[in-house]
């Protein structure tokens, strides 16, 4: 599994049930491997290189995306600039939406 500085300094704010909630990384749901996944909050969290940027990921990602949701999944993206920039934000963006979830 080879994972980018992002996904690995994001694993690090994640793992452990750090948000107090089980994340799964590099999982499979449907035809995909998702990132990160709370299956409880049903949330996956992408975290997007530069090549997202060009238009036929683009198109892809938003299918891929749709589909995700048809599933009944919520899905962020940050990209790694994000990530690397400002964890804070990013792992204030994931809690809200877990805790926006809360059954």
């Amino acid at each position: 599994m080879n994972q980018t500085d992002a996904e690995i300094l994001l694993w690090q704010h994640l793992r452990d049930q750090a948000l107090g909630t089980k994340i799964f990384r590099q999982f499979i749901i449907a035809d995909y491997i998702v990132d990160f996944v709370s299956l409880q909050h049903q949330l996956v969290i992408e975290v997007d290189g530069a090549y997202h940027a060009e238009l036929e990921q683009q198109n892809y990602d938003a299918s891929r995306t749709e589909r995700l949701e048809h599933l009944g999944f919520r899905v962020l993206r940050f990209s790694n600039e994000e990530i690397l920039n400002n964890i804070d934000f990013v792992i204030n963006q994931i809690k809200n939406n877990i805790n926006n979830n809360e059954k």
